[in-house]
């Protein structure tokens, strides 16, 4: 990756990927062993098991690559505990366009923040709704641009601390 990001993270969701990395690199030597024991068992045209200890041994190294990259620039930080502010790992509620009917509730962090919450849609704080959102406090509004060029207003109506 040229222009890497930082990645916001709690204490809690950086030492519990740095333990999948940890496990993923232990387990090279079992992924090794297996793929040698595979191809010992022939030809390795038509042996599906060595082709599939090598295919899980291809996802696991990409997925050690990806947290390696994370970490790196990851910047670990405290769980926001100020309530009715919108800071990356808060929970926020939100409505659009000046219509109060129109709301979405969801947590500023990153993918592999909220991971652990699928019934919560995750924006980044670098994302431009994430963004327009830093900062801001409850009842302000606050503009960005989508993709199509339309300026979208958004008021913040609550942000809590997000606790998984």
């Amino acid at each position: 990756m040229t222009d890497t990001q930082v990645t916001w993270l709690t204490q809690e969701s950086h030492d519990r990927l740095k333990n999948e990395l940890d496990g993923l690199i232990a387990n090279r030597p079992v992924i090794a062993a297996e793929i040698n024991e595979r191809r010992e068992e022939g030809d390795l045209k038509e042996n599906g098991g060595y082709h599939a200890a090598r295919e899980e041994q291809g996802q696991q190294e990409a997925r050690i690559r990806q947290l390696q990259e994370l970490l790196n620039n990851a910047k670990v930080g405290e769980t926001p505990t100020k309530s009715g502010v919108a800071l990356p790992g808060s929970v926020v509620k939100v409505y659009y366009d000046g219509d109060e009917s129109d709301t979405e509730t969801f947590l500023i962090a990153t993918r592999e923040e909220g991971a652990g919450d699928s019934s919560l849609e995750v924006y980044s704080p670098v994302s431009p709704l994430g963004g327009a959102l830093i900062d801001a406090e409850v009842g302000e509004t606050r503009e960005y641009s989508v993709p199509s060029g339309a300026v979208v207003k958004v008021t913040l109506v609550s942000a809590e601390p997000y606790h998984s």
